[in-house]
């Protein structure tokens, strides 16, 4: 009998996590589109990053997502017993939250283990391939959505270019017509060929132009110079910032370990709290979940969402204290789960002495 409520409670609370993480995944990526299509639209990130780009962007956020998704998931799934009262069944029979620990922890072990791989492992290695896909796509005529034999309005500038010609991987280009106005005067300039290059810094992006003329002037006055020139170079706007968060964010575990400057101690102390803190929700979760069979169903809620940003800002302020140096590193974030643990504790203990008196009551009407 036991096996098959841990299996019925492990199908409520995994339905419920399921449930909270699809919704959290649709507002994220939501999130996700609406700033990588403002960054296409401006010409930071070419469209067909768009995709990959939402792709490792969502494993940096699994470890945000999934603690919260487990916390409405357990509170939820509890919840719902607790309406329909059978949770109150159960108590009649000797089954208390206590006796469900088989079937809470059959969910909660298995997210805390996504996460903390995720956390330690998976989002580094996201983030890195990112950057490495933004730098390379920064090399490319094509981030800045030029194409053949069309005029493209230059991000950044007022200005309208036209290329006939393109190689395959949008280095080098045929034919120029690049056309701009700035307080009334008109500025026109051909070339024969070119290329895109970096600056040695890797900061800025040009358009290097051979064999070209430009001609500039005001078009009411007619007064205008022409110039022939063998090399003319023209900036493109700002590429992209290849950083994806910190840069101690992408550094891998090894890395991490084998540092001891105060940033690497703060993302160090930062990722291991993922998978803590999802342990703690849950904990959290149990009495919180509590909910009497007339209560407003999603009351209860509202508190736990509370809690879990205070949880949150409180890491937060953390991280930032550590990499700062204020926090010093053997310290890190403890002393916040230490009170986040001692709390779920004792509103577990609260509820169990209240819980006593009625036990004591129903034993002795039975006698």
């Amino acid at each position: 009998m036991i096996r098959r409520i841990d299996r019925y409670v492990w199908r409520e609370l995994a339905g419920a996590f399921v449930a909270a993480t699809l919704v959290l995944l649709m507002v994220s990526f939501s999130g996700l589109f609406a700033d990588l299509l403002s960054k296409i639209a401006r010409g930071k990130v070419p469209a067909a990053l768009l995709l990959s780009q939402v792709g490792l962007r969502s494993v940096d956020i699994l470890p945000l997502l999934l603690p919260l998704a487990l916390f409405l998931g357990v509170m939820l799934g509890l919840g719902r017993l607790y309406r329909d009262s059978e949770m109150a069944v159960l108590a009649s029979v000797g089954l208390g939250i206590a006796d469900l620990k088989r079937a809470i922890l059959a969910l909660a072990l298995p997210v805390a283990l996504i996460v903390g791989l995720t956390s330690l492992w998976l989002s580094p290695m996201a983030q890195r391939a990112a950057t490495r896909m933004i730098e390379e796509a920064n090399k490319s005529l094509l981030v800045i959505g030029l194409e053949p034999g069309r005029f493209v309005e230059l991000p950044g500038r007022a200005a309208v270019i036209y290329l006939s010609d393109m190689s395959e991987d949008g280095s080098e280009f045929r034919r120029l017509f690049v056309a701009s106005e700035r307080e009334g005067r008109l500025d026109v300039i051909t070339a024969r060929s070119g290329e895109l290059f970096l600056e040695a810094q890797g900061d800025e992006r040009y358009l290097s132009l051979t064999d070209g003329f430009r001609v500039e002037g005001d078009p009411r006055q007619l007064d205008f110079r022409m110039m022939r020139f063998a090399r003319n170079d023209i900036r493109v706007p700002d590429s992209e910032q290849a950083e994806v968060g910190r840069p101690e964010s992408q550094r891998s575990l090894p890395v991490l370990l084998a540092a001891d400057d105060p940033a690497s101690q703060a993302e160090l102390h930062w990722r291991l709290a993922a998978p803590i803190a999802a342990l703690l929700l849950v904990l959290l979760a149990l009495p919180l979940a509590r909910t009497p069979p007339r209560a407003a169903r999603y009351g209860g809620l509202l508190i736990a969402l509370l809690g879990y940003v205070v949880y949150l800002n409180l890491l937060g302020i953390g991280r930032a204290l550590i990499a700062d140096g204020t926090v010093p590193g053997w310290l890190g974030l403890w002393a916040i789960h230490a009170s986040v643990a001692a709390i779920a504790i004792w509103l577990l203990r609260r509820q169990s002495r209240a819980n006593r008196p009625r036990l004591r009551a129903r034993q002795a009407g039975a006698a």
